[in-house]
């Protein structure tokens, strides 16, 4: 029997984080007609212990003889892990928010990158806002997620269009402590400003009721990132009454035969699917690709890497494929809307897909980011 390992975080936000990849992995697995896949789990907290994530990687290797890792953690974390998938020869999926911006995209063989790429909706969502019009923005983060270089992204994305960042505001992280009060200057003396927001977990319900009760009547414009649309957060988010929009990475409103499989099977579970269960079930595709690569090539590291950066396959998402400089997933992001629904909260409305993805993501891997840095090695939102 063939043997899966997983690394799970956990999370104070999404307290049911580690169960929905895992079956999220699962269902997608039986799906596919692999029941007979052994999945060992470890829990490795919030990732950012290191010595517990590769004592975990470890075990699942040499205990559990692992054909394969999947783990949701970090880009540094899984440099930490490197060394350990080259001495065993395995590989090791990464499950990844996105919310970091690499000083170097790594290129090793025996890792890949499967994302939600929250940095990369941050710089496409502003960049159309500053396309649209929006030339001053306030960037607008919660402690925790402005920990994360899609702050980076974000600025850039506005700048790159002549955008100009006229304010910074980052809030407390209790509940106590959020209020978006000091952006009432800022909309006063930037009208029809630009508010990119960076977002996750409860802080998007927090930051639109403020908006609601603090800014009624001024003119501005939310932009979010991917994990502001996420969609199990804003069915309890009050609108904030005005304009928000930006980029999803998904939404059970996608129209396509993998996205309806998907959503009606994790529903089977009595589950409501997320972005969790989502990169358990796609992880469950790339695993399977990569175990028939590893039995074609015995476990040629170099041979199988080179077969997997050319894998395709259509998921909830859209086509998924794999940029080759850097082992990443690449699959649709969407513009989209938040409008208010008839119990005045909050739903996603899809608009097109985003064409030029391919170009953009080159863009955002080429920025300079030498002299950015991050203390964070979290896993996004497990804190």
């Amino acid at each position: 029997m063939e043997t899966i390992g997983l690394l799970l975080p956990r999370s104070t936000f999404y307290e049911t984080i580690g169960f929905d990849i895992f079956h999220g992995l699962k269902a997608s697995l039986k799906r596919l007609g692999r029941e007979d896949i052994k999945v060992v789990t470890e829990n490795i907290g919030f990732g950012a212990e290191k010595q517990q994530c590769y004592r975990s990687a470890e075990r699942l290797l040499l205990d559990e003889n692992a054909s394969l890792v999947i783990a949701y953690i970090g880009h540094r974390t899984a440099e930490l892990l490197k060394p350990l998938f080259q001495a065993t020869n395995k590989i090791l999926i990464v499950l990844d928010a996105g919310a970091h911006l690499p000083q170097e995209w790594p290129t090793c063989p025996n890792i890949f990158y499967h994302s939600l790429h929250n940095s990369l909706g941050a710089w496409l969502s502003s960049k159309s806002a500053a396309s649209n019009g929006h030339q001053n923005g306030g960037l607008i983060t919660g402690y925790y997620d402005g920990g994360y270089l899609h702050t980076y992204s974000a600025s850039k994305g506005f700048e790159e269009f002549g955008g100009t960042i006229s304010f910074n505001h980052a809030t407390g992280y209790k509940k106590d402590d959020f209020s978006m009060d000091t952006l009432k200057n800022h909309a006063d003396n930037f009208p029809n400003s630009a508010f990119l927001t960076l977002f996750s977990g409860d802080y998007v319900q927090w930051c639109f009721e403020d908006l609601k009760n603090n800014l009624a009547g001024k003119k501005f414009t939310v932009y979010m990132s991917p994990f502001g649309f996420e969609e199990t957060m804003l069915k309890n988010a009050v609108h904030p009454g005005s304009n928000v929009k930006g980029v999803a990475s998904w939404s059970s409103k996608i129209k396509n035969e993998e996205n309806e499989q998907f959503t009606k099977n994790m529903e089977a579970l009595g589950k409501t699917p997320n972005l969790f269960s989502l990169l358990g079930w796609e992880s469950a595709v790339i695993a399977l690709q990569t175990l028939q690569l590893i039995a074609v090539h015995k476990n040629n590291t170099v041979q199988i890497a080179n077969e997997l950066t050319t894998f395709e396959f259509e998921s909830p998402r859209g086509k998924t494929s794999f940029n080759q400089k850097t082992n990443t997933s690449l699959s649709p992001l969407y513009y989209a809307s938040v409008i208010e629904n008839e119990n005045g909260t909050c739903e996603v409305e899809l608009h097109e897909a985003i064409t030029n993805l391919g170009e953009e993501f080159e863009k955002l891997i080429n920025l300079p980011t030498e002299n950015s840095t991050s203390a964070w090695y979290n896993s996004y939102t497990c804190i």
